[in-house]
């Protein structure tokens, strides 16, 4: 197993309502229209990500999951990688529900996006100071 743990930051205007989609992001929140953001401030894009954890995600249908934690709750998001993911983004991270794949996208085929998160975590995500820790990782399901 490959995993890559950094942090991100929580913003009062985080709305995790997004059906299909998760963001993480470097910058912050510029539009209500960005509901699948759940974290900003991020320490890395996809591109940022160590090289053995995208080569071992370039593997069709091998598990990948997104773990967020923050003051003592956790919400894990399981996929899978596949052969055309890039991660060649330097601002953003996108776990996706469908099978699209860009610079941006993380994983695919995701058992979760933004809306479907623990709401008691999202209210969390709201709080100004909050410090989100960001896993990923490749090989094992979580």
């Amino acid at each position: 197993m490959v995993r890559c743990s950094f942090l991100a930051r929580g913003d009062p205007r985080i709305t995790a309502e997004h059906r299909t989609t998760i963001e993480i992001t470097k910058e912050g929140i510029r539009s209500d229209a960005g509901d699948c953001i759940v974290a900003t401030g991020a320490e890395l894009g996809t591109a940022g990500l160590p090289e053995a954890l995208k080569n071992a995600a370039r593997v069709k249908g091998v598990p990948m999951a997104l773990i967020l934690e923050a003051e003592g709750l956790r919400e894990v998001v399981s996929g899978m990688g596949d052969p055309s993911l890039t991660f060649s983004d330097e601002e953003e991270m996108v776990v996706r529900k469908s099978g699209y794949t860009c610079g941006r996208t993380l994983m695919i085929k995701s058992d979760k996006a933004a809306k479907d998160l623990d709401r008691r975590f999202v209210k969390l995500l709201r709080r100004k100071g909050c410090t989100v820790k960001v896993t990923v990782t490749v090989g094992e399901k979580a």
